[in-house]
């Protein structure tokens, strides 16, 4: 099997997980708003929002997918990829405004009065959404994590988060039922609200970081170790090491400096091998420009070579 239909392979992969993903959070919501209605819980409603706002990422994060999956074009010369770090900020963006109405729903319910009903009922449904979410959210991050893909690693994440979310509404409501204090069920939506806002927090984070160009330095890393070895063994030198994250892979570019004796085709050959080593490091792919210089041009313009 060539690469191109491994890539082919990959891509549809991932766009059945997300489908899946999307399908799932439909009828996750529906059960827990149903579990919302008869109980009345503010702890309930928190999770059915959570999950009405990971419904919504869901679709957005689902074309941003399909999209980041078309080739470069003469508008996007380097590919669409990067809308993956968009679509992570969509959907921490998503969850920080879920958890702040869940806060707000909550407090406001806890002043006007509580009244809570059929909690048995209601504690069956959301642990039932527990384990679909963590079956479901576990599978999408090991996915996404394999295949390099932070659209649905993002996506598994808010799923797993909205899994705690329901973990934290049992509590309460278990609480509730033991003790009859009915302002459990308030507290523990505010609770799952906090826990709500830190992960969203950090997906907003990782999206800046991506569109930034933030510099990754386990990469950069793995970057060096290689190019010492191999400019070493060639008995050349390289600087100007660049690197960012493209979303689906990662875009390298370096300056390599060559003796003034040495030939056009030498130099292009080790070059050539370098790039492919650098290929074959970095997953799940990587493009790599160098830019061959003469010792004597080198030092001229840019003074003494010592690596990046």
């Amino acid at each position: 099997m060539d690469l191109s239909e491994m890539r082919r392979k990959d891509e549809a992969l991932l766009r059945r997980a997300m489908t899946l993903s999307l399908v799932v959070g439909v009828l996750l919501f529906l059960v827990k708003f149903g579990a919302f209605w008869i109980t009345g819980s503010a702890a309930i409603f928190a999770d059915a929002a959570e999950s009405a706002i990971h419904v919504l990422a869901v679709g957005f994060a689902f074309f941003s997918l399909r999209l980041s999956q078309k080739p470069a074009d003469a508008d996007h010369p380097y590919g669409h990829a990067k809308i993956s770090f968009f679509s992570a900020g969509f959907e921490g963006g998503m969850i920080v405004l879920a958890a702040l109405f869940i806060i707000y729903d909550a407090i406001n319910k806890w002043i006007a009065g509580l009244h809570l009903e059929n909690l048995g009922l209601g504690t069956l449904l959301t642990a039932a959404a527990v384990l679909v979410n963590v079956a479901l959210g576990a599978y999408l991050v090991w996915m996404g994590k394999t295949k390099h893909s932070l659209i649905l690693e993002a996506n598994g994440k808010h799923i797993l988060t909205d899994a705690w979310t329901s973990v934290g509404v049992l509590v309460g409501l278990t609480l509730t039922m033991i003790t009859g204090w009915l302002p459990w069920d308030p507290i523990f939506a505010i609770l799952v609200a906090c826990n709500i806002l830190f992960t969203g927090f950090g997906l907003i984070r990782k999206s800046v970081g991506g569109l930034m160009d933030v510099a990754v330095p386990e990469v950069h890393a793995q970057l060096e170790n290689l190019l010492k070895k191999e400019t070493a063994e060639m008995g050349i030198e390289y600087h100007q090491l660049r690197h960012r994250d493209m979303g689906d892979g990662h875009w390298v570019d370096l300056h390599l400096v060559f003796d003034d004796n040495t030939t056009i085709r030498e130099a292009h050959s080790k070059a050539t091998r370098i790039e492919e080593r650098i290929k074959e490091t970095l997953k799940p792919q990587a493009t790599v420009t160098t830019h061959l210089e003469p010792k004597k041009d080198h030092m001229r313009i840019h003074g003494p070579p010592g690596g990046p």
